[in-house]
């Protein structure tokens, strides 16, 4: 029984995951320039159906070409842009990818600066219950 519970809860955080940064890619498509298009109408969710979900298509569409990104899950809904929105939707993942490798980083560098002054601490000023593996 508890390995089932973990197990749900492991799945609805993996889920919960994986929604969230599938959200976050749909702000960045926003953000870069892809129109937005529901799939409201019967005709339009079997087309988004028909599409591979949360990945990029290429086509060309009137001699321009288009990339669309179809969302079935969370918004049920179209991503369309051209050349230059897929290129900025690709430029601004990669400016976050650099950002969030500086983010962790800078907290690895500040939890092993914290171990470092704790391994510093002076252990005596906190009488003999201190930890007994800590030599003064």
């Amino acid at each position: 029984m508890k390995f089932r519970l973990a197990s749900l809860i492991g799945a609805l955080l993996a889920v919960g995951a994986c929604t969230a940064q599938v959200a976050q890619k749909e702000d960045l498509l926003a953000a870069a320039g892809f129109s937005f298009r529901p799939a409201n109408t019967p005709r339009a969710a079997a087309a988004l159906k028909s599409l591979p979900p949360h990945r990029f298509v290429h086509q060309v569409r009137n001699g321009q070409p288009i990339w669309i990104y179809a969302d079935p899950t969370i918004c049920g809904c179209l991503y369309a842009g051209d050349d230059a929105a897929y290129q900025r939707f690709r430029q601004m993942v990669f400016q976050k990818q650099i950002a969030d490798e500086q983010t962790q980083a800078a907290l690895i560098n500040q939890n092993a600066a914290m171990e470092q002054n704790a391994a510093m601490m002076d252990w005596a000023v906190w009488g003999p219950w201190a930890p007994y593996y800590i030599v003064p």
